[in-house]
């Protein structure tokens, strides 16, 4: 049986064109800063979103991990919310990496306000560890794909400069959130410290994220590269799949957004769902009826030849992505609406 993918939208493969664009790239040693690809892609993105300079990562958590060190010493606190994927899903890595501890907040749906973040910033005071950075996730990967605008990130980002405190934007699917949002990517950087970029997921690149900031901090943040091991050689290989992508699957990504609404409207109506989350870009997260356990529903959805995963006992996900076609999704429907448990 053919199986239809919802688990993540890292699971697309490399298009025809990508492919061709990767295997035709320019290379040489990046680590040399002699790799033309990789410098295209950097200045590509920094020109992007109005930042000064940029530098390619194997993942987006190194590309989180790195601004963070740049923007953080040890006893340093970093405000994030609860859900944030730099404090869940990078096995701890501010900690190990930046000897800075967490200040978690409880925004909704991961959505943070300057009212919330004001009240947790410490007082100078030897007792306290320096309030330092703010980290925003766009969109919210555990609040089922939620962006902020930017009209929501310019009062955090005046508190921020009032405060002395550095802003960090994991943009994971930031390209998702401005196709649904409609704001300009260079309206991001007179906003932010730092940006994460990452090119693996909805964009449909096989591996990278980018790391954007100010010449100066990006200078810091290749010798921090280096040191955890993402100095790569011959990566315009993998560069030139995230131009690639940047020049033919940012327009698309409505597409995977319109999916997303489908799945959701369609798990609204079933019995044994008790609530979706609304959808706003390409995840679908919803609670399973009281009695039932997510894990047994993904278990039955996968004998029928649907992969998602579970977030929590009550919580599934799935996530559309450029592998995911329409008929693909008029089948998932009809699996959905008629699945008995």
């Amino acid at each position: 049986m053919n199986k239809i993918d919802f688990r993540s939208d890292t699971v697309t493969k490399p298009t025809a064109g990508m492919l061709e664009a990767m295997m035709s790239a320019k290379v040489g040693d990046d680590v040399f800063g002699e790799d033309e690809t990789v410098n295209a892609l950097e200045e590509k993105l920094a020109n992007l979103f109005n930042m000064e300079a940029a530098l390619f990562c194997p993942s987006g958590t190194m590309s989180n991990q790195i601004a963070i060190k740049c923007f953080t010493q040890p006893m340093d606190e970093v405000i994030c919310d609860q859900t944030a994927h730099v404090y869940r899903y990078e096995g701890g890595g501010i900690a190990y990496n930046s000897l800075a501890s967490v200040r978690l907040l409880n925004g909704e749906r991961g959505i943070l306000t300057p009212e919330m973040i004001e009240p947790e910033i410490n007082a100078e005071n030897i007792h306290y560890p320096n309030s330092s950075l703010v980290v925003l996730e766009n969109t919210v990967n555990k609040g089922g794909g939620k962006c902020y605008t930017l009209s929501q990130i310019e009062p955090i980002h005046n508190l921020c400069a009032i405060k002395g405190i550095k802003l960090h934007l994991d943009g994971a699917r930031i390209f998702n959130a401005l196709v649904a949002t409609g704001d300009k990517a260079k309206d991001y950087g007179k906003y932010f410290d730092g940006i994460s970029v990452c090119l693996s997921k909805g964009l449909g690149a096989p591996v990278g994220s980018v790391l954007l900031s100010s010449k100066a901090t990006i200078k810091k943040a290749t010798k921090i590269r280096k040191v955890l091991g993402g100095g790569m050689r011959q990566a315009g290989f993998l560069a030139a799949a995230g131009i690639y992508a940047l020049d033919n699957h940012v327009n698309r990504l409505v597409e995977d957004h319109n999916h997303a609404k489908a799945l959701g409207n369609a798990l609204s109506k079933t019995k044994y769902v008790s609530s979706v989350m609304p959808v706003e870009t390409n995840i679908v997260l919803f609670d399973v009826s009281p009695g039932l356990k997510a894990d047994n529903v993904v278990k039955a959805l996968e004998a029928k030849g649907i992969l998602c995963n579970s977030t929590s006992n009550q919580t599934i996900r799935l996530v559309t992505h450029l592998d995911i076609s329409s008929t693909m999704v008029d089948k998932a429907i009809e699996t959905l609406t008629h699945l008995h448990l």
